[in-house]
């Protein structure tokens, strides 16, 4: 009986999470770390054919401490708990409170992660969306940096970055968002790197600037349909082909 239990418990953990629903998960890193992780798959996952978009959403600091759940708090999570049915594959992980997204440790962790549920689920690697917010907008900012091929736009919310990569993200969509009363992460941090990124030649990057806004500028970027709707229309192989026909039409 002990035996049926455990191995019933084993088939339970490797089968996939239920379309629909925001599961919570943790991947072993090769370095021996570990990942948490909450997944969601679109409710139509199992039902439709064909490879599904990614988003990977990077929360903030305050969401490092307590329960992988308070990752739900904010953001994309936020409004699957709540009963929106996006058409992604939705990964959010936590950050410790020790680290930060836009370490090393962390974006190899992330990289790591990516390729994980890539290879377990019908992702369309032509269409990865990477947003965040605070401290997960710096992440964001550094992990296109570095990766621009791997993503199809990107959404830095009240983050900052490093206005010498703006070469590397020229062809990248990006749209900006940023409260200008923001305390904890001045304004001035998204319009340098908008600046910078326009500057080396992009005619695509976007800033929603937010009046009268303090740090909280993540309530009116995720509740805009329009976001989604722009992010549906991006493609990695859109990307490229602006980048070899020498910039963005």
């Amino acid at each position: 009986m002990i035996l049926t239990t455990m191995a019933t418990a084993c088939a339970l953990w490797a089968q996939s999470p239920a379309p629909g629903k925001q599961v919570e998960q943790q991947l072993t890193l090769k370095n021996g770390g570990t990942v948490p992780y909450l997944l969601y798959l679109p409710q139509d996952y199992e039902t439709k054919t064909g490879k599904v978009p990614l988003m990977l959403f990077l929360h903030g600091r305050g969401e490092s401490d307590g329960p992988l759940s308070v990752v739900k708090k904010w953001g994309p999570p936020r409004l699957v708990e709540h009963g929106e049915n996006l058409p992604y594959i939705l990964v959010s992980p936590q950050c410790p409170r020790s680290d930060s997204w836009d370490k090393p440790t962390q974006q190899a962790a992330l990289l790591e992660l990516l390729q994980h549920v890539s290879d377990q689920f019908r992702v369309d690697t032509d269409r990865i969306y990477l947003t965040g917010l605070s401290m997960g907008g710096y992440g964001s900012w550094r992990l296109a940096a570095d990766h621009a091929d791997k993503f199809a736009a990107v959404v830095p919310v009240c983050g900052g970055g490093n206005p010498a990569d703006a070469p590397k993200l020229k062809w990248l969509p990006i749209w900006v968002w940023h409260g200008t009363e923001d305390k904890a992460v001045p304004f001035r941090r998204s319009t340098e790197m908008v600046e910078a990124i326009q500057q080396a030649g992009s005619t695509t990057i976007r800033l929603t600037t937010l009046e009268w806004i303090g740090h909280n500028s993540w309530e009116a970027a995720y509740a805009t349909p329009e976001l989604f709707q722009w992010l549906n229309g991006q493609s990695a192989s859109k990307n490229r082909e602006k980048a070899a026909a020498g910039g963005p039409k």
